[in-house]
């Protein structure tokens, strides 16, 4: 899955093109690599967003492409 879409679907970003413009800029990584909105997404996968100040580092646990919105949470796994 495309990482702007599974940002959108774990609810991390609330819409997609926020998250594809976070992508463009360079706020977000994956394995502590820059990444595009276009990069795939793997269950494993440390993806670290930057929201000025703070850093949110979550642990891809599950890849759905739709999912409800009290289970989006289940998706990953927040460590720091």
């Amino acid at each position: 899955m495309r990482l702007d879409k599974y940002l959108k679907v774990s609810r991390l970003i609330k819409r997609r093109t926020v998250a594809k413009e976070a992508c463009d800029k360079g706020i977000i990584s994956i394995n502590d690599k820059v990444a595009k909105s276009s990069t795939v997404v793997s269950v494993g996968d440390i993806i670290k967003i930057r929201f000025g100040e703070r850093v949110t580092t979550v642990k891809v646990v599950e890849i759905k492409e739709h999912v409800l919105k009290n289970d989006a949470k289940e998706m990953y796994e927040v460590i720091a």
